[in-house]
C-alpha cells in the first residue's frame, strides 16, 4: 500500500543543519520476514522527490501498540524526521496488530529483542537504506530502544529513550518500589493484545490460537513479586557497560519514568547526552504541561552526527538539559509549570550540597541534634490516594497533601530565610519498627505555603521485606528496630522563601499500592546513634549556559483518522471518586474511561470500568475488579473484545480470575478464562 501526503513545510522553525528538505511523505506497508517464516509488519514513511537512488538512514519504531489504527497519531509525529532526510519504520512485534506469529509471551521477552536485530539488520540492507538504522520511542519504544542497545546490533547507530527505564522491577508499573501496583494499562493491554489487524479484523482458528487462547501477561507477572532473573533478563541496572551505541535519554519531571536518566547520564561509557523537562508521560512537543519545546529539532541533530556523519554541534554542548521547577501550588490540573532551563556538565553535579535535617520529637525538622523518642502511626490501609492515585505512580499532578498527612508522621522545617534549590534524589533515613511481620514505609517530600496548603514534590516506597534484599525476602522481627535509607524518585524544586520543608513518612498509599495484609502499629525512632533524617540534594546557585530551544513544529495530519469522543482517564482525576463506608471499614474508588476513534474502515470504541477496594478493619482483603473493552463497528460487523478482571487477596494468597470474551454482533462467539492462587511474598 503507498499514500503519498504533501508535508507541510514551517520554514521559520528551522534551522541550518535541520531545515526540511522538501520531501513529500509516502507511506509504504510491507514485511519483514524472521527467520522461522512469521513475517512482521512494517508501515514505512518515505522520503518522496529525492535524487535517483539517494539512501537515508533509517529510524525505528518498534511496539505492540498497533501500526495501522496509530497512523493518525504517528505519522504527524514522524513528518518531521522525514522532511529532513529520514525514513522512519513503525513495525508491529510479533503476534500483535497486523504482524503475524503468536503474541509474544508477555513484555520484552528474548523473541521480541531477537526478532528486533533482524529488524534492524533487515532495514539496513533495503535499497532505500544508507546502512545506518537510528531508534527511538517512548515508554515501551524506549524500553526496547534501550533494550536493543544493549545487544549492540552492528547496523544501530544511536538511540533516543523518552520516559523508559533503566530497571524493570523497581521502575515500571507493575512492582513500583518493589511494591504490587494494579494499573488498568495492564488489562487494557491485554485486550489490545488480542484484537487481529485492521482493516479486516480475521476471526478464525490461527487467530485463537496465536492471540485470543494465549496465557495472559498479568497472569504471568503478578507471579514475579520479587526482583531477580525475570526482571534482570532486560534491565540495563547493574550492567551499563554492555551499551556501546551512542543513547540520548529525555525524562518528564510528572511522568514515572525519570530515575533512569541522571543513572545512564553517570553509568553509561558510550557516548550520552539527557534531558529532563516539564512534561508528564508524553511527547514534549505535544504534551502536557507548557512549556512544550520541538524535541525532534534536538533528535535530528543527534542522528545526523551518527547517522549521517554531519557535525551539528550537538556533542560540543554540556550533556544534560534539565528544566529546574520553581514552586507551584498543588492541584490536579497544570497548564504550565513555572521553572527555567539550564545546561549541566553530567551527573553528579560537582557543584551539589547536602543538607542533613534531622526529624525531632516535636515534629519540627532541622540541623540540630534530635532528642531520642518516637513516634507511633496505626495503620489505616485506605489512605494516601493524594499521594499517589492508581495512575500517578510519582508523577503527574498531586493534589493538596493535607488530607493524607493527617493520618501520617509529619516534620516540618522552620520558615526558610531565602530560596533553595534541590536537584537530584532526596533521602529519608529512618530508622523504624512494626508489631507485624510485613509493612511498607512510604516517604513524601513537600512544600508547604505560608497559607498551610501542601505541594508535593517526590517520594518513594520501601518494601519491609525488602530490607536486606529484594531478591531475597525476608519478613519482619515485630517489635525491632530496622535502619534503612529511601531514595526518593528524582526530583528538582525550588523552596521559596518563607516557605517550609516538610517529611512525611506513612505506611499505605492506596490504591497506588496493594495493602499489607495485617492490622498493625508502626513506630518511628527518632534520635540516637541512627536519627531519623533528611538528606537534601542542594544546588548553589551558578551561571550556567542556558539551551536555546525551538517551540514545536505545526505538524500535518493524516486524513480518515480522528477522535470522536473521550471521557475521563481517572486515576483519581476526582477524589470524590471515593467512595468509605467508616462502619465497615471499606473504601472503593472507580476508575473510568472512555474514548472512540474514527478510521476510514470504521470506529473503534474503547471503555473501561474498573473498581479499587480495601478494608481498613481487614486489609489482607482488598481487590481490584472491572473491565476493559475494545469495540469494532464496521460496515458489516461488530466485534467486542472484553477483558474482565477479578483480583482479589487475602492474608495468604493472592487470587486472579480473568476471563476474555469475544461477542460478534452482539453474540458471544469465544470464552475463556483463567483462574490462578499463588502466594503472597512480602506484598
Amino acid at each position: 500500500m503507498r499514500i503519498v501526503i504533501q508535508a507541510i513545510l514551517l520554514a521559520s522553525l528551522v534551522t541550518a543543519c535541520t531545515a526540511p528538505s522538501g520531501y513529500e511523505i509516502e507511506l509504504e506497508e510491507v514485511s519483514i520476514p524472521m527467520p522461522d517464516g512469521v513475517r512482521l509488519a512494517v508501515d514505512l514513511y518515505m522520503p518522496v522527490g529525492s535524487e535517483p537512488g539517494e539512501q537515508f538512514p533509517v529510524l525505528l519504531e518498534y511496539l505492540p501498540y498497533r501500526k495501522t489504527e496509530g497512523r493518525g497519531r504517528r505519522y504527524p509525529l514522524f513528518s518531521f524526521f522525514v522532511e529532513r532526510g529520514y525514513v522512519v519504520a513503525r513495525v508491529d512485534i510479533r503476534g500483535t496488530g497486523n504482524s503475524e506469529g503468536k503474541l509474544i509471551e508477555y513484555e520484552y521477552t528474548d523473541q521480541e529483542q531477537e526478532d528486533g536485530e533482524v529488524v534492524i539488520d533487515w532495514l539496513s540492507k533495503q535499497p532505500f537504506s544508507n546502512g545506518h538504522v537510528g531508534m527511538f520511542g517512548i515508554s515501551w519504544g524506549a524500553f526496547n530502544s534501550i533494550q536493543m542497545a544493549m545487544r549492540n546490533p552492528p547496523a544501530l547507530k544511536a538511540i533516543i529513550a523518552l520516559m523508559g527505564t533503566d530497571d524493570l522491577y523497581q521502575d515500571d508499573i507493575h512492582f513500583i518500589d518493589g511494591i504490587l501496583h494494579f494499573d488498568s494499562y495492564e488489562v487494557g493491554q491485554d485486550v489490545d493484545n488480542v484484537v487481529p489487524g485492521a482493516p479486516d479484523y480475521v476471526i478464525d482458528d490461527e487467530f485463537f490460537e496465536d492471540r485470543f487462547d494465549t496465557v495472559p501477561w498479568l497472569s504471568i507477572i503478578k507471579q514475579q513479586q520479587r526482583d531477580g532473573p525475570f526482571w534482570d533478563r532486560a534491565s540495563l541496572n547493574e550492567r551499563y557497560d554492555v551499551i556501546g551505541v551512542p543513547t540520548f535519554v529525555i525524562g518528564g519531571w510528572y511522568d514515572g519514568y525519570r530515575d533512569s536518566v541522571p543513572r545512564m547520564l553517570q553509568h553509561l561509557r558510550a557516548p550520552v547526552k539527557a534531558m529532563v523537562g516539564p512534561w508528564g508521560h508524553s511527547w514534549p512537543n505535544d504534551g502536557y504541561p507548557k512549556p512544550l519545546m520541538e524535541w525532534r529539532h534536538e533528535a535530528v541533530r543527534w542522528f545526523d552526527y551518527w547517522l549521517k556523519g554531519r557535525d551539528t554541534g550537538i556533542l560540543d554542548e554540556p550533556q544534560f538539559a534539565v528544566y529546574v521547577r520553581d514552586w507551584h501550588p498543588h492541584g490536579l490540573e497544570l497548564a504550565e509549570a513555572p521553572g527555567h532551563w539550564r545546561f549541566e556538565d553530567g551527573w553528579p553535579l560537582e557543584r551539589a550540597e547536602s543538607w542533613v535535617m534531622n526529624a525531632h520529637p516535636d515534629h519540627t525538622l532541622g540541623p540540630s541534634t534530635a532528642a531520642e523518642g518516637s513516634h507511633e502511626l496505626e495503620y489505616v490501609p485506605s489512605i494516601g490516594i493524594e499521594a499517589g492515585g492508581s495512575v500517578m505512580w510519582y508523577g503527574d499532578f498531586a493534589p493538596d497533601q493535607r488530607p493524607t498527612d493527617e493520618m501520617s508522621l509529619v516534620y516540618d522545617s522552620e520558615p526558610l530565610e531565602e530560596n533553595v534549590e534541590i536537584l537530584g534524589f532526596p533521602r529519608a533515613s529512618l530508622t523504624a519498627s512494626a508489631d507485624a511481620p510485613l509493612a511498607h514505609w512510604f516517604v513524601r517530600l513537600s512544600d508547604v505555603s505560608p497559607d498551610g496548603s501542601v505541594s508535593l514534590i517526590t517520594g518513594a516506597a520501601q518494601n519491609g521485606g525488602h530490607l536486606r534484599s529484594a531478591k531475597e525476602p525476608e519478613p519482619l522481627v515485630p517489635g525491632k528496630a530496622y535502619p534503612f535509607d529511601v531514595d526518593m524518585h528524582f526530583t528538582s524544586w525550588v523552596f521559596p522563601k518563607g516557605h517550609r520543608i516538610r517529611l512525611s513518612v506513612g505506611n499505605s498509599q492506596w490504591p497506588m499500592f496493594w495493602p499489607t495484609p495485617y492490622a498493625m502499629t508502626t513506630r518511628l525512632h527518632l534520635g540516637g546513634s541512627r536519627p531519623t533524617h533528611l538528606v537534601l540534594p542542594i544546588v548553589p546557585h551558578e551561571p550556567r549556559p542556558v539551551p536555546s530551544f525551538l517551540d514545536p513544529a505545526e505538524d500535518p495530519e493524516f486524513p480518515g483518522y480522528r477522535s470522536i469522543g473521550s471521557g475521563t482517564v481517572s486515576g483519581y482525576s476526582e477524589l470524590a471518586n471515593v467512595e468509605r463506608d467508616e462502619q465497615l471499614g471499606t473504601a472503593r474508588v472507580v476508575l473510568e474511561n472512555d474514548t472512540a476513534t474514527e478510521y476510514p474502515w470504521g470506529v473503534v470504541e474503547y471503555s473501561e470500568r474498573i473498581t479499587h477496594a480495601t478494608n481498613d478493619l481487614n486489609p489482607a482483603n482488598t481487590s481490584v475488579m472491572g473491565e476493559y473493552t475494545i469495540t469494532v463497528r464496521l460496515p458489516e460487523r461488530v466485534l467486542a473484545f472484553k477483558g474482565v478482571i477479578d483480583f482479589q487477596s487475602d492474608r495468604e494468597n493472592f487470587h486472579l480470575v480473568y476471563t476474555r470474551r469475544l461477542h460478534r454482533d452482539g453474540e458471544l462467539i469465544r470464552e475463556k478464562t483463567w483462574r490462578e492462587t499463588f502466594a503472597r511474598d512480602s506484598q
